[in-house]
């Protein structure tokens, strides 16, 4: 062993850094370790017959018959729907707004109402499902909370507050900010003449 690495106190010599690298390896393993868990459950339906076709086995247009898209807000019905938004608001009511947003100004905009604009609501909502998945160490090891402000956040944040994002038309007066919805497109077709 080289003598320019300093030996970390009682580790019988061995480097801090190579003691840090180990950590990190170990994490990754029991990250991918979970992952190939979830890749290897016994399917919840029985399985195809010996010999069946490869197509038939896969469904209409070669999907899987077990696979499920994410929970995409827009996607749920009745129930589920509300739940689903329940949940929304209160992540972004207790977790994102008080730990992340600053006081809304012309440059960086927010709506108190923001579930009343379907873009917001779409955007905040995928970047609440990242989250789930990206601050779960057992699935994302330890780096999963930067990739999400980095890959989720940000962007996500830098197109709902533009000055010409989902949030233009609301205005801050008075210390509380003032609902503004945009009002509907002017057509030709029904134009009133005065």
């Amino acid at each position: 062993m080289p003598d320019s690495f300093p030996a970390a106190p009682g580790a019988g010599g061995v480097p801090r850094e190579l003691l840090e690298d180990v950590e990190d390896l170990k994490a990754q393993v029991r990250a991918l370790t979970s992952q190939l868990q979830v890749r290897q459950a016994p399917p919840t339906q029985e399985s195809p017959a010996p010999g069946a076709d490869q197509d038939e086995q896969d469904g209409p247009a070669g999907e899987e018959e077990g696979w499920q898209y994410p929970p995409f807000l827009f996607l749920l019905d009745g129930p589920q729907y509300d739940d689903e938004l329940r949940a929304l608001i209160e992540w972004v009511e207790s977790v994102l707004v008080p730990g992340y947003l600053a006081e809304p100004s012309a440059d960086a905009r927010w709506c108190h109402l923001w579930f009343e604009h379907p873009v917001a609501l779409a955007r905040l909502h995928a970047l609440w499902l990242a989250w789930q998945e990206l601050t779960d160490p057992a699935t994302c090891g330890y780096t999963g909370p930067s990739t999400w402000h980095r890959d989720h956040y940000d962007p996500c944040m830098r197109e709902l507050r533009a000055s010409t994002g989902p949030f233009q038309g609301c205005t801050k007066g008075e210390h509380r900010i003032e609902h503004r919805m945009p009002g509907p497109v002017p057509s030709a077709w029904n134009s009133q003449e005065t």
